[in-house]
């Protein structure tokens, strides 16, 4: 069957909460590069690891020169085995959020449609987190936009809707697209990259506070695929 739609999911808060290792992982990786402790963590829903870094360099009284730029690889490697030392941390210290698997599965058995992810971590620990709690399965990630790309996520959501387009042979466009976050920056990255956007209260935003945003639907949790799979259709 034609393949007829994209689903796009966030991960972090959105399908698996690990934020407690993220956080462990990420001073380590960030005392060694920028040679100074992370003692202010900047906010990171809805943002990618490249603008969390240069935000904390910032708000940590680090390095801001142009030299600070050439940071970022080794910063992201030093992250990706900060992550991979955790690996048994993810499962004991973090959680699958409600429903997320399922709905995953849910929507997996919709024919034709197409599911990877959107995320602002990079590839290797956005690999990591959904192996561990065996969601990858569900998931196409070659056709995925991730954070070590150095996009803002609205651009990152039109560089994945492509790739999907090329491997598929398949027009998806805004109408056939969805993205599924839980923050307002989720919520804009949709309207800018050109997709529809449904959002779940499941981070560290209200009902409301997504409701403002302008989504073209809220949750208040994954809990009920049902639902899910009802605003999934075009």
């Amino acid at each position: 069957m034609t393949n007829t739609q994209l689903v796009l999911w966030n991960i972090d808060l959105t399908l698996v909460d690990v934020a407690r290792v993220t956080r462990a992982a990420y001073a380590e990786a960030f005392a060694k590069v920028a040679g100074r402790p992370l003692v202010h963590l900047p906010q990171m829903a809805g943002r990618t690891e490249p603008e969390v870094f240069f935000d904390a360099l910032a708000l940590n009284d680090a390095d801001m020169s142009e030299a600070s730029e050439l940071l970022l690889e080794p910063f992201s490697a030093e992250l990706a085995k900060s992550m991979q030392a955790r690996r048994d941390d993810l499962t004991t210290q973090g959680q699958l959020m409600p429903g997320a698997a399922d709905a995953l599965k849910a929507a997996h058995n919709v024919a034709g449609t197409v599911q990877s992810v959107l995320t602002g971590t990079s590839r290797a620990n956005a690999l990591l987190k959904l192996t561990v709690f065996s969601l990858d399965g569900f998931l196409d990630l070659e056709v995925g936009g991730y954070g070590d790309e150095v996009y803002p996520k609205g651009t990152l959501l039109s560089v994945a809707r492509d790739r999907a387009s090329q491997k598929y042979g398949t027009a998806f466009d805004e109408a056939n697209t969805v993205y599924i976050g839980d923050s307002p920056r989720d919520v804009a990255a949709a309207k800018t990259g050109g997709a529809r956007s449904i959002a779940v209260a499941s981070g560290r935003s209200t009902v409301t506070e997504l409701r403002d945003a302008g989504p073209d639907a809220v949750l208040s949790d994954l809990t009920d695929s049902t639902a899910l799979l009802r605003l999934l259709m075009p």
